[in-house]
């Protein structure tokens, strides 16, 4: 029923956004024009620091990933986690209603490094994480940018997009502090426990599950270097905004520009259209619209043309490098197109791992006790033909199990 809801959000933000920005005839022949100005001897030098910055910002989005895993006795070597994370933020660009979330803790389980649901766990305090960054960032511009002529929904996002993430700041908080009593007043929320109380149950064993990966939170020292990879990831995001708009030789300055990513990225974490089509171009429009003056509702006039220019131009840019950088991903010995088809919904955790991928794991140098650990597999024995796998904290569960049925795909 959620994923259903989901995908009709999701197809509703399609239909929305794309309405919002398609241009008619005449309007396509303008941009066409807009974008035909560019002189490519002046556009490359923008075009490559753009670039450059973006290779900081994969770089950052992927490696950050390893400090919020440690904590769970999971160290990925660089290569199979660049290669994960490509193909995972690939699959959140392609898939409609967020599906991409759970391609990462997907191939995570399938490369044998932990459980899915612990992963995912991860990947929840990753977005919440991101998301206060960025709601700090746009509340911070809009705040100082405020006025008369400032539109009546500037100050009721920023106050609203603040509110959420930290909202969810404050279960994650009491989630691991109490994650029991926490869990079950969520699940009782949904009315899941009257009506359907079997998936109330399985839902609950998820979350408890999930809860395991937030003990990156309780990491100081890890969670210190994840901000600060998370720091420099938005840095060069927003420089990034800012160089490639100068390129098209808009006018916006560096506040603008980080308020303008910071209110694309509280955009794309509703229920995404697939592609994220209609929707990027729409959320950038209403941050360039704040800061250059024009009303993205009026399509008649040359700078809203120069702005969708840019719009798309910067959305063409993102697929395309999402897609290069996937597709090197599902290339290497690490991730086959058959691991991202299976963990496009996070797969039932189970023992059976693919021990194919043995040689590509570390173990951390102090692990947790056994009964902290999710269903790891960590290397033991020394060098040679003499190494074997070991399961941490192994568990036995029944096959009738759908949390932890063998996968038989």
């Amino acid at each position: 029923m959620r994923l259903a809801i989901n995908l009709v959000l999701s197809l509703g933000m399609l239909a929305l956004c794309t309405w919002l920005v398609w241009p008619n005839g005449d309007e396509r022949q303008r941009l066409v024009a807009e974008i035909g100005k560019l002189r490519w001897a002046d556009f490359q030098p923008y075009l490559a620091a753009y670039l450059g910055l973006q290779i900081v910002v994969h770089l950052c989005r992927a490696l950050r990933w390893n400090h919020l895993l440690a904590p769970l006795g999971v160290k990925v070597p660089a290569g199979p986690l660049l290669a994960i994370s490509s193909v995972g933020f690939m699959a959140i660009l392609a898939f409609p209603a967020r599906l991409g979330e759970f391609v990462r803790p997907g191939l995570l389980r399938k490369g044998g490094y932990t459980t899915a649901s612990a992963a995912l766990g991860t990947v929840a305090v990753e977005r919440i994480v991101d998301g206060l960054i960025i709601s700090l960032i746009v509340f911070v511009a809009f705040f100082a940018h405020r006025g008369p002529a400032s539109p009546s929904w500037m100050m009721v996002t920023a106050y609203l997009a603040l509110g959420v993430f930290a909202a969810a700041l404050v279960f994650l908080v009491f989630a691991m502090r109490r994650p029991e009593p926490t869990v079950r007043f969520c699940v009782s929320l949904t009315l899941l426990p009257r009506f359907a109380p079997r998936i109330a149950a399985l839902l609950e064993h998820v979350l408890l599950d999930m809860i395991r990966g937030l003990a990156s939170l309780k990491d100081r020292r890890n969670l210190t270097l994840f901000l600060g990879w998370s720091v420099v990831y938005w840095g060069a995001n927003g420089l990034g905004v800012w160089v490639l708009a100068h390129a098209f030789g808009l006018p916006l300055s560096l506040a603008g520009a980080f308020a303008t990513m910071g209110l694309l990225g509280i955009g794309i974490s509703l229920p995404n259209s697939p592609g994220l089509v209609g929707q990027f171009e729409w959320f950038t429009l209403l941050g360039l619209s704040i800061y250059l003056g024009f009303d993205p509702r009026n399509k008649a006039t040359a700078l809203y043309e120069l702005a969708f220019a840019f719009a798309l131009v910067q959305h063409l840019l993102q697929v395309g490098w999402y897609v290069a950088m996937g597709a090197l991903g599902l290339a290497t010995p690490w991730v086959s197109f058959h691991d991202l088809w299976s963990a496009r919904v996070a797969a039932p955790d189970d023992d059976d791992h693919d021990h194919g991928r043995d040689d590509d794991r570390e173990p951390v140098a102090e692990p947790l006790p056994a009964h902290d650990l999710p269903h790891a597999t960590a290397r033991v024995g020394g060098s040679g033909n003499g190494k074997q796998d070991k399961k941490l904290a192994p568990e036995t569960h029944s096959t009738d199990d759908p949390m932890h049925a063998p996968d038989r795909s």
